[in-house]
């Protein structure tokens, strides 16, 4: 499997040191082009290329998306249709400009992606700050790893994430739907910065549900 990163901050060069890690094959682009990522090429190995959006977009089987979401109309939508897309990204008005749509709480930040980009969207890595992403990662069993939420709308999406999830030493925990399951790890929750074991997110999901 074949996965592009459009976003090199911190969350994608995080996940792209992990992908590289155990194995996938990763391109990663940022705003700059690909000129500017060629320290961080040469740090992830032989395993890792820079891209322009567009061609991390058609490069990737999955595809990451962890952009300021303020710039989400940015993205190839042509390219990332029908694709299995996992959104980082979170709104905060601040940065991103008010949504009106969002400021009362109609639809979620990953609907409004998923809608522009046609993809099968899943979010996940959102509510995880990236300190704990690059050091976080931790082998099956072990009594701190942490839980990683997950929402979508398409279950056979959702599957391949939660497989990538666990490849890469974490535990994903089922959220629900890009509705009211996305809402559940947006920012303001419970669990968004919480460092979690799986457990103790699927516990507290189960009792909002309740």
């Amino acid at each position: 499997m074949r996965i592009g990163i459009i976003g090199a901050g911190h969350m994608g060069s995080a996940l792209a040191q992990h992908f590289t890690r155990v194995g996938y094959e990763v391109a990663v682009s940022n705003s700059r082009g690909p000129d500017t990522l060629r320290d961080l090429v040469a740090e992830l190995g032989p395993r890792a290329r820079a891209l322009t959006a567009e061609e991390t977009a058609r490069f990737g089987d999955v595809v990451v998306v962890s952009i300021p979401f303020g710039r989400y109309h940015e993205l190839p939508s042509d390219s990332l249709s029908r694709k299995i897309v996992i959104d980082t990204c979170n709104y905060f008005p601040e940065r991103d400009g008010h949504d009106p749509d969002l400021d009362r709480d109609r639809i979620t930040s990953s609907q409004k992606i998923r809608a522009h980009t046609g993809s099968n969207l899943v979010k996940a890595f959102n509510a995880v700050y990236w300190e704990n992403l690059r050091a976080g990662s931790r082998p099956k069993g072990a009594p701190d790893r942490l839980a990683i939420p997950v929402s979508g709308s398409d279950e056979d999406a959702k599957a391949v994430v939660a497989g990538l999830i666990r490849d890469i030493g974490f535990d994903p925990v089922d959220a629900g739907n890009l509705g009211q399951g996305g809402r559940r790890h947006q920012p303001g929750t419970r669990v968004f910065g919480a460092k979690m074991t799986a457990e103790e997110m699927s516990g507290l999901f189960h009792a909002v549900r309740r």
